[in-house]
């Protein structure tokens, strides 16, 4: 499929439309010669083939059935571009048959659009459901899930907002890289020597922090990676003393550690952190089918699995989050079926369900390319058995984002017992408090306080020796952003 354009400003919304319409189809653009000299009319074109889609400003006339006009009611450029991606939403759903569960919405956290909505306009439930289809397209099943998870998140956020902050601490090791990941993951096996180094650099993070935010503590302390169990025993508990070291802990209202891969875990190690007061991990399947786990590279099996949820039973953790993936090479619906009913067996206390995204960074993208697109499978419904689990659980949703190039253009959604929800999770996507993140490869970002919705980020090195080398020049950048007068 080739699109040609003279509308540059527009180009990533339209592009996105497209590849939602027709996933796993290879597509190309060209920018037209002509420039763009008019506001007044749109027409767009397909193909009597379906293979070319073109869209230009009045002056091109084109000789079929398949043409579409759009006449823009406004002349602001924000009006004109969701009048612009309604006008090619429709369009794509003419052309192809088909609708999206989210309409023309691309951003990662229409929870937080959804909100904004209701609050501002005043609008009923029924009267947002209904908004959210008038200009954004988006079904009335996903719009009424968007509002429930939002309403719950703002009366969870509620203490949070606009005051105190979280801390983010990055764990860039994993056992073995998985097919689908995009993150910031060294192999530890080839970089143990760069461990304890690491370690005294997030010893100077840690101690930088404590002045740089005046002693005050945190709300809730997210270790990610990474998998941060990826550190031995010994190592994982010189990095919890550091905290405990560092950080006062009397605000503290969550402590999560991200433990993750199953070959990651003992039993010496859920004791390390259960003595150190971590009130919440994860305990990471992505699925439970042995053929799936060895062909994304996640190098553990199915029983080791059970085995390492049984342990951390056993150490009296009572907050453990699951993540699966909808949507993995070679699975299907039945594969999905099986996954749930297991889950239904070791009864987490949270899970969060990802429908895959294909993202540029990750091994998938070449996997792709070598074995062709990964067969579809009925998507919605696959989200639908995993949701009804949650609700047999008695779990809710509680906080929902999305991605690009999401399988079934749907979303990921965490589902979580009363009293067991993610609040790091829910802040972080919410953007109601400041992140002070650190580690390589992580994003502090600053929220003010003053009205302005204004938020400021600064990042630190991906490269992990440029990180372990630069480190006074990461803290220097942490010192500037939260240094700012409000």
């Amino acid at each position: 499929m080739i699109l040609s354009y003279n509308l540059e400003s527009f180009e990533y919304d339209v592009y996105a439309l497209l590849t939602s319409f027709y996933p796993g189809v290879e597509s190309k653009q060209c920018i037209a010669e002509k420039a763009m000299e008019s506001m007044d009319e749109l027409h767009v074109h397909q193909n009597d083939d379906s293979s070319v889609s073109m869209f230009f400003f009045a002056g091109d006339v084109f000789d079929s059935d398949k043409e579409y006009v759009f006449r823009p009611s406004s002349t602001d450029e924000r009006e004109v571009k969701w009048e612009l991606k309604r006008f090619f939403y429709d369009s794509l759903a003419d052309m192809s048959g088909r609708t999206l569960p989210w309409g023309g919405l691309t951003g990662v956290r229409p929870t937080k659009l959804i909100m904004g909505t209701a609050k501002e306009q005043g609008l009923s439930d029924e009267g947002v459901i209904r908004y959210m289809y008038d200009n954004y397209r988006v079904s009335e099943e996903k719009a009424a899930l968007g509002l429930k998870i939002a309403r719950l998140e703002d009366s969870l956020l509620e203490p949070h907002r606009g005051r105190g902050y979280g801390l983010y601490i990055g764990i860039p090791f994993c056992p073995s890289r998985c097919l689908y990941c995009s993150f910031l993951a060294y192999a530890i096996g080839a970089y143990q020597k760069y461990v304890s180094e690491y370690l005294e650099c997030i010893r100077m993070e840690l101690e930088a922090m404590r002045g740089i935010m005046k002693g005050e503590g945190p709300d809730t302390i997210y270790i990610g990676g990474g998998t941060p169990t990826a550190l031995s025993e010994d190592e994982l508990g010189v990095l919890l003393d550091l905290i405990e070291e560092n950080v006062p802990m009397d605000k503290v209202k969550e402590f999560t550690v991200e433990a993750g891969r199953p070959d990651s875990l003992n039993a010496g190690k859920f004791a390390v952190m259960k003595e150190h007061k971590v009130s919440r991990i994860s305990v990471n399947p992505q699925t439970f089918k042995d053929e799936t786990l060895e062909l994304i590279g996640r190098r553990h099996s199915v029983a080791q699995l059970y085995d390492a949820f049984e342990q951390a039973r056993a150490e009296g953790f009572d907050n453990i989050n699951m993540d699966l993936i909808l949507g993995l090479p070679g699975e299907d619906l039945n594969d999905v079926e099986h996954t749930l009913k297991c889950v239904r067996e070791l009864a987490p206390d949270s899970l969060t369900v990802h429908s895959l995204a294909i993202k540029r960074a990750s091994r998938m993208k070449e996997w792709i390319a070598q074995h062709g697109a990964i067969s579809g499978m009925d998507y919605e419904r696959a989200m639908k058995i995993a949701s009804d689990t949650a609700a047999a659980l008695d779990m809710r949703p509680y906080y929902l984002y999305r991605q690009k190039n999401m399988a079934g253009a749907l979303e990921n959604t965490g589902f979580a017992r009363e009293g067991k929800y993610g609040l790091y999770n829910i802040i972080i996507m919410e953007e109601v408090q400041s992140i002070y993140a650190i580690g390589a490869g992580t994003v502090s970002k600053k929220v003010f306080t003053d009205g302005s919705g204004r938020i400021e980020r600064c990042d630190t090195h991906k490269d992990l020796s440029l990180y372990l080398s630069d480190i006074q020049a990461m803290i220097e950048r942490k010192r500037r952003l939260f240094g700012n007068e409000e």
